[in-house]
């Protein structure tokens, strides 16, 4: 078995962990400090709109010898306005142009003919004009609205509503840091842009869906024993589920991130930038969202509820009456086993070792299977 896959098992075993609950506040603390920093830049910067949202022209030359720089200024001398040009595949040029009308692209087009000696009926001219680009911003957003409420409304049915809550905050937290990104980077925003800002959300949301489908499972009955509070549960989840989720977050950024470093910066192909940063930045955000605000987000919710009030204390109580006799954490558990225990029985099974990661990783519901052995039973 690899490393990585022994690490997995230990992880899920509850061998080894890490509290990220109980590390919370410096992730919370952490992740306020990255999304004020984005919407800091997006104040600031702003989001550098394409020409689909603020309407211009396109125009296309075929294969010329002019270098891109000079093109460029040619470009925003006959216009007026800032260009923006790159280079084809077929060795023509694509001269973008934002806010013209059409009386101003034909002029631009003209001066163009005669500035990089091509002839007029040779530049292809495309005018784009600004109202496509907001009926596209606003279908965007109103199936962004959608979206949020459908996963709101799945989540509160399928779980319950402090993990609708959290997934909800977790997706807001992805889209704030990814948008925040391009407006400190000056990336252009296309509906390109907005594909992919749709799209890393559903990514996003399954990294969570699998850790709280885990701790849905192991905090079953977390109430009838005193072994462990709801906040080692749900930490025992991330853990059992991190080594997957890492290595589907990786899977998913490879071909990304050659899509974003080699096809739009090595390569040149920078109309292939406008989505591979979105996707790369939001399947980044989205897999570190799951697991270090979504998951403490379900325990800081679910520990203000009464019950699991009274369970962490009883578990304290627990510990520290055992740590006064000078009892182990193997003791207390066997103890817990014993039928006639004044205690409620632990149903919620788990691993047997006695190592403080597995303290720390909390129990794990195998739905009646486990290491763990059924209450009221002796060895």
């Amino acid at each position: 078995m690899s490393r990585l896959g022994d690490l997995g098992a230990r992880l899920y075993r509850g061998e080894v962990g890490y509290d990220f609950v109980g590390k919370r506040k410096f992730w919370y603390a952490l992740s306020i400090l990255i999304t004020i920093t984005a919407i800091a830049g997006l104040a600031v910067r702003g989001l550098n709109m394409g020409i689909e949202f603020k309407g211009g022209a396109v125009f296309n030359t075929p294969k010329t010898s002019i270098s891109v720089s000079e093109a460029q200024e040619h470009a925003e001398a006959a216009s007026g306005h800032d260009a923006i040009v790159q280079k084809l595949g077929n060795g023509g040029l694509r001269i973008q142009v934002t806010e013209l009308n059409t009386a101003q692209a034909d002029k631009t087009q003209t001066q163009l003919s005669e500035d990089l000696n091509i002839p007029k009926e040779k530049i292809n001219a495309d005018l784009v004009g600004p109202s496509w680009g907001e009926q596209i911003a606003n279908k965007a957003w109103t199936g962004l609205g959608i979206f949020m409420i459908l996963v709101v409304i799945y989540l509160a049915i399928a779980f319950e509503w402090r993990m609708a809550a959290a997934a909800l905050i977790a997706l807001i937290h992805d889209l704030t840091i990814t948008v925040g990104v391009y407006a400190l980077v000056g990336f252009e925003v296309t509906p390109g842009t907005v594909i992919g800002l749709l799209t890393i959300l559903g990514y996003s949301l399954y990294d969570t869906v699998v850790v709280f489908d885990s701790l849905k499972e192991g905090s079953k009955d977390i109430t009838k024993q005193t072994r462990f509070t709801f906040s080692e549960v749900a930490n025992r989840s991330i853990n059992s589920t991190l080594v997957r989720s890492i290595n589907t977050t990786v899977v998913a950024l490879l071909p990304v991130a050659g899509l974003l470093f080699i096809g739009g910066g090595f390569l040149g192909a920078g109309m292939l930038n406008d989505i591979s940063l979105s996707l790369f930045v939001g399947l980044a955000a989205g897999a570190y969202s799951s697991i270090f605000i979504a998951t403490p987000l379900v325990a800081d919710l679910k520990e203000r509820e009464p019950q699991i009030k009274a369970l962490k204390k009883r578990v304290l109580a627990k510990r520290a009456a055992a740590a006064a006799k000078g009892e182990s954490a193997d003791a207390v558990q066997e103890d817990s086993d014993e039928p006639g225990d004044d205690e409620p029985h632990d149903e919620v099974v788990a691993p047997r070792a006695a190592t403080p990661a597995a303290a720390v990783a909390g129990p794990r519901s195998h739905g009646g299977r486990g290491r763990g052995r059924p209450s009221g039973k002796r060895r």
